[in-house]
């Protein structure tokens, strides 16, 4: 049967209803995705010169926490920081990008907002965050006052010590504060321990000279928005896909590279959903994937 010319807009219509149905469902999925509880991901290092009779510690590695509405309420934040806690972790890592300006937001939030649900980490070593891109753009020195008064500790260039540990945290390399050199030189006047590196951006790492324990950073989303075939859309890193996401080791150097809790541009994850990293630190006798109580 020949369509007439009153069969074919109605066709076209059915067919752009069709589409219009399966562009908000993947725009539905992609938010679903996005504030989904995050996957705790788990690892074990083996530390050559593990201090003798030193229990093995946990890190947990959070990152690209981007406090703004819709998808990153405080609200939010606080219930998974509650999860967070029972993983009793002995230190807490923050590889920056605490806050979200983006242009999708429908809230921005203060920086006490943003921080007050982070005080409610608990950690016998504390909490180091190092400062991500959005955190410069943002409002830096009220974000860095407010860490500080939860009793957060900024490393900015700069490193502690913390029990067995030399944390060293690089200021953020994607907005042009990053000191890798004085950030080494710290973690040397700051004596012996166990070398960690925590960064936002996993571009820093070609610049360090000599190997730590492990260096932990966010930035890349995993991608946040990829597609099967395709890929992601950019992991915002001019080293491509060689830092992209998860348990790597580059040139003999162990890393770490978050996929995130909240979201940048867009409220939206495809095939990324948001994580934390669980990693246990220990001498060579541990077991592979032993997670101290």
């Amino acid at each position: 049967m020949i369509a007439t010319p009153e069969r074919r807009p109605r066709r076209w219509r059915r067919w752009l209803l069709l589409l219009a149905l399966f562009g908000v469902a993947l725009l539905a999925k992609g938010y679903w995705n996005a504030t989904r509880d995050p996957v705790i991901r788990t690892a074990s290092v083996a530390v050559a010169d593990w201090p003798a009779g030193q229990p093995p510690l946990k890190l947990l590695l959070l990152s690209d926490i981007h406090v703004a509405g819709p998808d990153m309420p405080p609200e939010r934040l606080t219930r998974i920081v509650a999860e967070l806690n029972r993983l009793r972790p002995d230190l807490v890592l923050i590889a920056g990008d605490l806050v979200s300006e983006k242009r999708s937001a429908t809230h921005i939030y203060s920086a006490a907002e943003v921080v007050a649900p982070l005080g409610k980490l608990r950690a016998p070593l504390g909490v180091v965050v190092a400062p991500g891109n959005h955190d410069h753009w943002f409002k830096p020195d009220a974000l860095r006052g407010e860490l500080e008064k939860h009793g957060l500790r900024v490393l900015q260039n700069d490193a502690v010590k913390l029990g067995p540990l030399i944390v060293g945290g690089v200021d953020d390399d994607y907005s042009g504060h990053d000191d890798v050199p004085a950030t080494l030189a710290a973690m040397e006047r700051a004596g012996p321990g166990v070398p960690l590196l925590l960064t936002h951006s996993p571009d820093i790492i070609p610049d360090v000279e000599r190997p730590v324990a492990a260096i932990f950073a966010g930035h890349t989303h995993c991608g946040q928005i990829r597609f099967p075939f395709i890929g992601a859309l950019t992991y915002v890193s001019r080293y491509g896909d060689r830092f992209a996401c998860g348990d790597m080791t580059d040139k003999g150097q162990r890393v770490f590279v978050g996929a995130g809790l909240g979201t940048s541009l867009l409220p939206l994850r495809y095939l990324t959903p948001p994580d934390a990293w669980l990693v246990t630190l220990g001498p060579p006798s541990m077991a592979a994937g032993t997670m101290p109580r």
